[in-house]
């Protein structure tokens, strides 16, 4: 047991000698990358995706992606149109059901009868809901596109980070073989 005890402090004495042996100071000296880094703002997603939630477009003109504005403005237009055309028209027929329900006859759908007005609102009303749908869903993707768009804009697609098809020769059999490199640097 002294044995022991006496090999502890033996061990503990000597292997921990920072206290009582000279200390040296070392300099480490690191070379700086040659290749110029891009500073990645992780906001700038958020910015875009906000801009464009403001202001349809506005996030695609942020990420300088301009010829993408009138697509947006053009989709989202498009759906508006149809919005508004459907609207009109589905108000025109149920305008037209209900004074046939009150029994004039003097709209400007006297060729068809009641079951085909109710079949025209029915239709517009549709085409109505599903073109919200799609102005709703082209607003998202715009918000979408600009927050992805700026995102993958900072994305590192240098040179340094490439996979390339090599040909390499079999030392075995002395034929030709296909692969490829995976090369990456620090």
């Amino acid at each position: 047991m002294n044995k022991s005890i006496s090999i502890a402090l033996f061990l503990i004495l000597f292997c921990n000698t920072s206290g009582w042996s000279q200390k040296t100071t070392q300099t480490v000296v690191t070379a700086k990358d040659t290749v110029k880094s891009i500073d990645i703002d992780p906001l700038t997603p958020a910015k875009a995706a906000f801009y464009s939630a403001v202001i349809p477009g506005l996030g695609q003109a942020y990420n300088k992606r301009y010829w993408k504005i009138p697509l947006v403005y053009g989709a989202i237009g498009t759906s508006l149109y149809f919005y508004i055309d459907s609207n009109k028209k589905y108000h025109q027929f149920r305008d037209a059901y209900k004074r046939r329900l009150e029994g004039y006859n003097d709209d400007d759908f006297t060729y068809l009868d009641d079951s085909r007005l109710i079949a025209a609102q029915k239709f517009y009303q549709r085409n109505r809901d599903y073109s919200t749908l799609f102005i709703v869903g082209f607003y998202v993707l715009n918000i979408i596109d600009a927050n992805v768009d700026a995102a993958l804009k900072q994305f590192n697609v240098d040179e340094r980070l490439s996979i390339r098809p090599t040909l390499y020769q079999n030392n075995l059999n002395y034929k030709t073989n296909v692969g490829v490199s995976l090369t990456y640097d620090f």
